[in-house]
């Protein structure tokens, strides 16, 4: 008799690729090249004790040595897969991309930079195991940006809260986790990573807060964050805002035999 988590001669390995992975972890990058190795190493490790699992890298129409860098990495790692778009169109686009081609039920995103420290991720995964819970959001602590970008999310944060009433005072954080068939429901607009905390709860389940520990990143420039400023998504906050009242009420129903 074998353990649960067992192979046939030992433990089982993380490099064994499996038609079912129980998660998909999907990171959206453009010109990330230095930040792809460290970034894998450290979501190998984050993951041991989850597998098996599938990584799931989509290069946003790098200009750089990224994809290469995600292939050189692949060559040990069988369960590291690129995806690309031949243009950039923006990080909830590749967010998107990565969940459509995920296999698993539950997909973990996080920011291809290194901010996001992927040793979260077991916790952000067993916020699931309550089936109410279809989100779970990473709230940053210790913010490593400038302080016009933190003063900036803070607005921008603090009136998102009294406008949709979702409960989650960061928004803007990579690091979630979330049921795939949830997130396949939810209405798509570019910036939707930035109101899934709403739509979910929209959809009648609960999310989950989790803090995590933002880091510098590790090399290289931000590629995305300005799109998450008030003054530039005002629209979205419009719509979002419309669709929560448009829907008042989630029916629950079965199935008569």
């Amino acid at each position: 008799m074998h353990s649960e988590g067992m192979a046939e001669n030992g433990p089982a390995r993380m490099t064994d690729l499996s038609p079912s992975p129980r998660l998909s972890v999907v990171v959206p990058v453009k010109n990330e090249a230095p930040n792809v190795l460290p970034l894998v190493e450290e979501i190998e490790r984050a993951c041991a004790g989850l597998s098996p699992f599938e990584v799931i890298y989509v290069d946003d129409g790098s200009t750089d040595d990224t994809g290469r860098q995600v292939l050189g990495a692949r060559s040990t790692r069988p369960w590291l897969r690129l995806l690309r778009h031949e243009a950039s169109c923006g990080q909830s686009a590749a967010v998107r991309t990565g969940v459509l081609a995920a296999r698993a039920a539950i997909v973990v995103t996080l920011d291809g930079d290194g901010q996001n420290d992927p040793a979260f991720i077991p916790q952000l995964v067993a916020a699931l195991d309550d089936p109410s819970v279809a989100l779970a959001a990473g709230q940053r602590v210790g913010r490593k940006d400038g302080a016009y970008k933190k003063w900036q999310s803070r607005i921008a944060n603090g009136v998102r809260g009294r406008i949709l009433k979702d409960g989650t005072r960061d928004t803007g954080c990579g690091l979630k986790a979330f049921r795939r068939d949830v997130y396949l429901r939810l209405p798509y607009f570019d910036a939707l990573h930035r109101f899934m905390p709403a739509l979910v709860k929209r959809e009648g389940y609960r999310i989950a807060h989790v803090d995590v520990v933002d880091r510098p990143r590790h090399a290289g420039r931000s590629n995305y964050g300005m799109f998450d400023r008030l003054w530039v998504g005002i629209l979205d906050l419009a719509g979002v805002w419309w669709l929560i009242r448009r829907r008042r009420r989630v029916p629950a129903s079965q199935e008569i035999v």
